[in-house]
């Protein structure tokens, strides 16, 4: 920090804290190398190294070169391709030679190389090998025999070594005035200490680490790359070289950022600019330098969880010598000094100018290198006599001094900085004037582009011109060339830069129409012709990036790499031409059925699988013998089956062991439909059911079981949903995952198996009933809206809604996070646990009435005292935790919160095992019973709520799976407030009524969609996000819809009452398996029952789905289009063989046999036409007749094919048609007479619209569905 009593009155800053103590370079590595010796140290993306191996590696290279005659103090030149692992571990056995390195840009013209390294008298340089040289002048190319041979006598003082802290560590040549470049001399004092302020500077909270990964983007021959090197093995982090090719294109080293894990970069700004700001997401150090920040960028890219630092440093004063912390507010400044180096603003005198004033930045301290040029470096860093500083660098930068810190001004000589590039101008001026032909030549920067104004003679060639300045100068420092008439001069005679014409003379687009008006605005030129080349203009890599960002406005899949590969204006114009956007949105494609050896593979896996619900079955039956009848088997065996097998660690820790098992080392990508991945993950999905993971799918158990899986939980994260099977999630610190949130991470697109990792970053909120598909990448503190569909990146910090998500603008953060308690998690934990067992003691009350009533009719009778005591227990519950909970904000970890959450356990558990209840005329009772508020004539169906907070008006109708006023998570707080459904409003199947909103009076919120923060009443609402639509009411007749006769009351209620059938026939189910299981434990053993226990609840299965479709053929037979009234017998039949389906079927059969071929004939004997080889993920087909499926399509999971809608309470049927190898991503649903085309593929949580067709061979995505692009 800056002394406070001379910040005071002089602008001059000294450090606080002194420099760190002397070391070396190779003092921090070894350091580092003992601490970290397992962790990634360098890699490619062809080799890669650990520290340990990256030392040895080091050590083999650096004892070559020792042997080849390096000694301690030697230079070594070294020009190795840039984005190797070779030219690292070149740097680092130089040093551990005891050398300092001299580094080129391979790319560099070998005249520029031949003379820094004459320059620098390097001892030898290392390209692809050692190449020994004599009095400073490279060698002859060695072959690798001829390498060892030494060239001259060596003083016997010159021994081999490890440096010492005066020796130098590197020599960086910059740009000269004079023409010829400055050698900049740093050692290992210098470079060390800059290392370690940097170390204490930036991220103290959570510093760089193992885990980490760094990019090395820049050239070598650039001081910045110190700061890439250094950042990561000063830490323990992985340093990772970025290809060369893909650096000079600059835009599309965004994406590569994100698919290489990169965490920390430092870059100039004008590449940053160029990137995506959803790219850096995972980025949480960004460090600018080399040039000025634009503010704009700063707020881009500032945001939470992320450290941004803007630094400012000559390489003369080792790389780095003042920070400044952006926050995206105020002006950008250049900041504070590091630990160990002062600074001073300066007038034209030398004095110090008074805070708030402006005047040439000069450099003192720890941090000052040397020119390898006495008389440069005399001049350079002579003393400043007004502060008493013996030596003291001249930036000639001009800075604003404000305590806070420096603000640039601006140059005061004219070396610019271009690209991150400290360039003098006399440099490329010389080069300019000994071009042949040239009277007089001036360089000048206009906005990113180096410009080279001629004045030539007759006799001068552009095109020669152009190759001579490529021979002679790197490419960074070559200019586009315009040929001027006059060099403008000011009275002093010297050239005017500023009055250089821009734009350039001719420059107004001729033909070429809009691309070349583009390359125009760009290069301040227009191409002559179709011919013209973009490079051989004057464009370079970062021009190229401004043009291609410029064309994606009207082609947005163009890349800097078309190009490059089309650099004229004709190519690139032709290229443009044929990537015009589409009108379909995808390419068509074939699916393949799914194959008949992994429909038989499944038939076979489902034996070991039941047997796994059967062994848990065995040890109830085996305990209820002991306890009952004649024992069977030791208690002991009994307790270590229920530990493992009914207790929640046991269970969580077999299906993460057999899933770890099956999916250890699943990469994402696409994998083929029935192969070996396939099989596995559904293997592992149907073990995980089979042990009955979804009863313990709630906090905290579902964070443990996540971790258990391989996936990444950061501490404090609420996870309140499923983890993916494949463990590849990662969930930061902080984190929140709202119920019923699909983290799968895998879905089935066509004959393809889509798996992808799930990145959530800290302190990020998904809402209830999001679907994230593979790769998704929520950034820190971002926030998902509840119903939303998530492809690809969100960045940090902003908050997105529907399907697909879209940007709504900046997240609303509570401002501290809630406090957390472990006695909180004990809490949640046992209740979850209690909570599950609901089922028992209604189970263990109708076990008690069979056994007192003894007789096979007592199983009505036993159904009836299961459910009674079930419903009433969670009645009881309800009440209960609705004591003192009241609308507001609580931490998670607090009383209100428990009570909300666990309510919300209760409501879904109470749908699954009361089912029947629901969607008849019971329904309303039931929950005015719970405490939600009801009106009169309301219809409600399996709505899920927290009662005490939900308000129905009369007569309102709440469709399937609505979920209403739902708890809200977001950085440890749970929001709870009421939800009010107005009189006759409608909220459609799977609708959502968020906390706090309101459906209004006669208001309609449709399938799969969201209520509006406001509405009219009246008003009507499809989709995620919500989308207004005009609406036409049904007429009828009211006595069949919304007020029926007391006699049409009376019938609706004969027929539900018929619903305890497949209830009844449910526990017949239970009671004869547990018979079987038992008379084979007492007649043969328990091992045997355990054994049998597969093929009887198969067979049991068989029973259950072959009663279902018997029930609704029975009931309803052949199903056709056409309305009914709400209040019609047909309504009230079909909700009867529903309830066969869920009750009886499903459990029993359907879902464990999802997406296999065994499901596939069930479901045709309920009347749906399936084809051949089709996937179906869902038994959700209300009305199966209406139903048709082609061959090889597939239905992924959570889908429904909604044959039916209600509409003013009339119930609209029609036909659901999917094509051959037609698809329908997870949860989407299709609504009544829409049809998609044959190998077309509907996306995750998409709505088809009733009557749409969806054209055969296209992609759509959407609620309601649009192009997938």
């Amino acid at each position: 920090m800056a002394d406070p009593q001379e910040l005071a009155i002089r602008a001059v800053y000294t450090s606080g804290p002194a420099a760190a103590p002397p070391r070396t370079l190779l003092d921090i590595f070894q350091a580092t190398v003992a601490r970290h010796p397992g962790a990634p140290a360098l890699d490619d993306g062809a080799a890669s190294f650990t520290y340990a191996e990256l030392s040895a590696e080091v050590e083999r290279v650096a004892a070559e070169l020792v042997e080849a005659g390096v000694r301690r103090g030697d230079r070594v030149g070294v020009r190795v391709p840039s984005g190797t692992t070779e030219l690292y571990v070149t740097i680092l056995a130089v040093l551990t030679a005891g050398a300092a390195y001299v580094p080129v840009d391979a790319d560099d013209p070998e005249e520029r190389a031949e003379l820094v390294f004459a320059e620098a008298g390097v001892k030898a340089v290392v390209t692809d090998k050692i190449t020994l040289a004599d009095n400073g002048t490279p060698a002859d190319s060695a072959t690798p025999a001829d390498r060892l041979t030494v060239s001259g006598e060596r003083p016997a003082e010159a021994l081999a070594g490890p440096p010492s802290p005066a020796d130098d560590a590197w020599i960086i040549f910059t740009s000269g005035s004079t023409g010829r470049p400055k050698g900049v001399a740093v050692t290992h004092r210098s470079a060390a200490a800059f290392v370690d302020a940097e170390a204490g500077l930036f991220l103290p909270g959570r510093p760089l680490g193992p885990g980490d990964r760094v990019l090395a983007g820049l050239s070598v021959a650039f001081d910045a790359s110190c700061e890439e090197m250094w950042l990561a093995w000063r830490h323990g982090a992985c340093l990772v070289a970025a290809p060369r090719s893909l650096v000079r294109t600059g835009m599309d080293l965004g994406p590569w950022l994100v698919a290489h894990g990169i965490t920390a970069v430092s870059t100039v700004p004008t590449l940053a600019a160029l990137w995506p700001a959803e790219t850096l997401d995972d980025v949480r150090l960004l460090i600018f330098g080399g040039e000025a920040c634009p503010p704009e960028l700063a707020a881009r890219l500032a945001v939470e969880g992320r450290e941004v630092w803007n630094t400012y440093g000559p390489t003369e004063a080792t790389v780095v010598a003042s920070a400044a912390l952006m926050t995206g507010e105020g002006p950008v400044r250049i900041g504070l000094p590091l630990d160990g180096w002062d600074l001073a603003v300066v007038d034209a005198q030398g004095e110090p100018v008074e805070m708030g004033g402006t005047g040439e930045l000069i450099i003192g301290g720890v941090g000052l290198a040397r020119y390898l040029d006495p008389a440069k470096d005399a001049e350079k860093y002579a003393p400043l006599p007004s502060l008493g500083w013996e030596r003291a660098y001249r930036s000639g930068d001009l800075v604003r001094a404000e305590p806070e810190g420096l603000v640039f001004a601006g140059r005061a000589d004219e070396q610019i900085k271009l690209g991150g590039r400290r360039i003098e101008l006399g440099e490329v001026d010389a080069a300019l004037s000994a071009l042949p032909g040239v009277a007089g030549a001036a360089a000048a920067v206009r906005g990113q582009l180096l410009v080279g104004y001629l004045v030539t003679g007759d006799d001068f060639d552009l095109a020669e011109a152009r190759e001579l300045l490529h021979d002679s100068l790197p490419a960074a420092l070559v200019p586009r060339l315009a040929v001027v008439e006059e060099l403008p001069t000011r009275t002093s005679g010297k050239i005017d830069r500023d009055a250089l014409p821009w734009p350039l003379p001719g420059s107004q687009p001729g033909a070429g129409g809009w691309p070349a008006e583009q390359w125009t605005a760009v290069l301040g030129v227009a191409p002559e012709g179709p011919d013209s080349d973009f490079f051989t203009e004057g464009g370079g890599s970062l021009s190229a990036a401004r043009l291609v960002s410029a064309l994606r406005a009207r082609y947005p899949e163009v890349t800097v790499a078309d190009l490059y590969e089309h650099s004229t204006l004709g190519g690139l114009t032709a290229l443009l031409e044929r990537s015009s956007p589409r009108a379909a949105t995808g390419e068509a494609r074939r699916v393949r059925p799914m194959p008949n050896s992994a429909s038989i593979a499944q038939v076979a896996l489902m034996v070991p699988l039941m047997t796994v619900s059967g062994l848990r079955l065995t040890v109830v039956v085996a305990a209820l013998a002991n306890l009952l009848w004649t024992p069977v088997t030791s208690w002991w065996w009994i307790a270590a089956g229920a530990l493992l097998l009914l207790s929640p660690p046991g269970r969580l820790a077999l299906s993460a062991g057999c899933a770890r098992l099956l999916l250890g080392g699943l990469r994402p990508g696409a994998y083929p439909r029935g192969g070996a991945v396939h099989l596995k993950l559904w293997f592992a999905d149907q073990f995980a059911a089979r042990l009955g993971l979804p009863d313990l799918g709630s906090a905290p158990w579902m964070s443990w079981y996540a971790r258990l899986l391989g996936a990444q939980v950061g501490e404090d994260a609420d996870l309140h949903s499923p983890p993916p099977i494949t463990g590849l999630l990662r969930l930061g610190r902080g984190a929140s995952v709202e119920p019923e949130v699909d983290l799968s991470g895998v879905w089935y697109d066509g004959d393809l198996v889509r798996v992808g990792e799930i990145r959530i970053g800290a302190g990020a909120t998904v809402g209830s009933r999001s679907t994230l598909l593979p790769g998704t990448k929520i950034g820190k503190y971002a926030q998902v809206a509840p119903g939303s569909a998530v492809e690809g990146a969100i960045p940090a910090g902003t908050r997105w809604a529907g399907a697909p998500a879209a940007r709504l603008g900046k997240a609303r953060r509570t401002e501290e996070r809630a406090a957390r308690s472990r006695l909180w998690v004990g809490v949640y934990a046992l209740s979850a646990v209690g909570l599950s067992l609901l089922p028992v003691a209604a189970a263990a009350t109708g076990l008690a009435v069979l056994l007192a009533m003894g007789s096979w009719w007592a199983l009505p009778v036993a159904t009836v005292a299961g459910m009674a005591v079930f419903a009433l227990v969670t009645l009881v519950s309800v009440r209960l935790l609705s004591i003192c909970l009241h609308p507001g904000q609580y931490p998670v970890h607090s009383r209100p919160a428990w009570q909300a959450w666990a309510t919300g356990r209760l409501m879904a558990s109470a749908r699954v095992w009361l089912f029947p209840l629901y969607a008849s005329i019971l329904t309303p009772a039931w929950l005015r019973a719970l405490g939600m508020r009801v009106g009169r004539d309301v219809e409600l169906s399996t709505v899920l709520a927290l009662p005490s907070m939900t308000s129905v008006g009369d007569g309102a109708f709440l469709a399937d799976d609505t979920m209403v006023a739902p708890y809200e998570l977001d950085g440890g707080w749970m929001r709870i407030a009421e939800a009010r459904i107005g009189k006759r409003a409608f909220l459609g199947n799977s609708g959502m009524t968020a906390a706090g909103r309101k459906v209004p009076k006669d208001g309609l919120v449709g399938v799969l969609s969201a209520t509006p923060k406001k509405a009219k009443s009246g008003s009507s609402y499809l989709g995620m996000p919500p989308v207004e639509l005009r609406r036409t009411n049904e007429t009828g007749d009211r006595s069949r819809t919304y007020d029926p006769p007391w006699r049409l009351k009376a019938a609706r209620a004969l027929v539900e009452s018929l619903r305890l059938l497949p209830a009844t026939c449910t526990v017949a189910l239970a009671v004869l398996s547990a018979g079987a299981l038992l008379q084979l434990a007492q007649a043969y053993g328990v091992a045997v029952a355990a054994l049998a226990g597969g093929p009887v609840l198969l067979a049991a299965g068989a029973v259950a789905a072959a009663t279902a479709s018997l029930a609704k053929w029975a009931l309803l037979g052949r199903i056709a289009r056409g309305d009914r009234p709400l209040w019609s017998s047909f309504v009230w039949r079909n909700e009867l063989a529903d309830n066969f389906v869920e009750v009886l079927a499903a459990p029993w059969f359907a879902e464990p046999w999802l997406g296999s071929a065994p499901l596939n004939v069930w479901l045709r004997s309920l009347g749906a036409s399936i084809g051949h080889g089709v996937s179906c993920h869902t038994y959700w087909l209300p009305e199966a007749d209406l139903v048709s499926l082609g061959d090889g399509a597939c239905v992924n999971r959570g889908c429904v094919l909604q044959t039916h809608l209600f509409h003013d309470r009339v119930m609209s049927i029609d036909t659901v048609d999917l094509g051959a190898g037609a698809t329908l991503g997870p949860h989407g649903v299709v609504l009544p007479a829409a049809r998609i085309g044959a190998h077309t593929t509907v996306g995750p949580a998409s709505l088809v619209m009733r009557g749409e067709d969806v054209p055969e061979g296209t992609r759509w995505f959407g609620n309601p569905i649009s192009p997938w692009r």
